[in-house]
């Protein structure tokens, strides 16, 4: 079994994947902000699940904006469990709004925690993974890493630069027998969705938008109603994505998974015409060796 870190693992996506592979035997470090603070209640909440089970989770202090978090958090975890095998990069927030609401200082907020965030992860646990010669590090995105829709611009972009940073590591750490793979769930009821969207900073730039300005209010209001009808999809499915990646065979892990039981099917689409795509620029300079992970020798 492998020993795993999980960031954002308070609430939603986070805290079922760290439980579903703490249930699978992984060795599993659930990190948060503030465990002892406000989070408190939320740390002992995993901790408690994990023991129903007989298993156990072991919750770890990480902001993944503060780079003296993340490295105290990485050396915390070598410390106790000596190599990281497994790095969830899940830690992410959500905004929702007219693009032209937000400065670039908001913006650079949401990029901070989901674009930098995995990079700082990233460079903290790459070195070890390296020397050894083996690792996976999987990236929770979205299908609007891949597909636009009006209102979720800044939220979207992040993604489409999370999907870029992801992909790009792929390549450059598989003939290291490092693995990356990217998660696209779609739309589901969790807590960054109903209860903790960035709103947008600058609100007065609606008033020039007239009608178009109410559509955003609109949109989530029926995601909202959607999570209360219980017609919602599972996050749980997301969990068992993560899962399944983690428990895959070396080399036999896709780049992507989509995980959107109520969607179009249009992130699985794209994602087929890119990899097409990604493997004639791969070939177009000789580098079609990076297309896959090779397990250690």
């Amino acid at each position: 079994m492998s020993t795993v870190l999980v960031t954002g693992s308070s609430t939603g996506f986070g805290r079922l994947i760290a439980l579903e592979l703490a249930r699978e035997g992984h060795r599993v470090f659930a990190t948060m902000r503030e465990p002892e603070g406000r989070n408190a209640p939320a740390a002992e909440s995993a901790r408690a699940a994990a023991r129903a089970e007989g298993r156990a989770v072991e919750v770890v202090a990480l902001d993944v904006t503060r780079d003296d978090s993340v490295s105290a958090a990485v050396d915390t975890i070598l410390s106790r469990a000596g190599a990281l095998d497994v790095l969830v990069n899940n830690a992410g927030v959500a905004c929702a709004g007219l693009v032209e609401t937000f400065t670039p200082a908001a913006a650079q907020r949401v990029f901070d925690v989901n674009v930098y965030g995995p990079l700082r992860m990233a460079r903290a646990v790459l070195p070890g993974m390296r020397r050894r010669g083996s690792g996976l590090v999987v990236y929770v995105s979205s299908t609007l890493g891949r597909e636009v829709t009006p209102f979720l611009g800044v939220y979207a972009a992040s993604k489409f630069a999370l999907e870029a940073l992801a992909e790009s590591l792929r390549y450059e750490t598989a003939p290291l027998g490092v693995d990356s793979v990217i998660v696209q769930p779609g739309t589901f009821p969790t807590t960054a969705i109903l209860g903790n969207l960035v709103a947008p900073d600058d609100a007065a730039r609606a008033e020039g938008y007239g009608p178009v300005a109410q559509l955003p209010a609109g949109l989530f209001a029926g995601l909202g109603e959607l999570a209360r009808s219980g017609r919602a999809p599972d996050p749980q499915r997301v969990a068992d994505a993560v899962a399944a990646v983690v428990r895959a065979p070396v080399g036999s892990r896709p780049a992507r998974v989509v995980v959107d039981p109520n969607g179009s099917g249009g992130a699985a689409r794209l994602n087929a015409l890119s990899a097409e795509v990604q493997s004639s620029i791969l070939a177009g300079f000789g580098l079609e060796a990076l297309g896959a992970v090779r397990p250690a020798r």
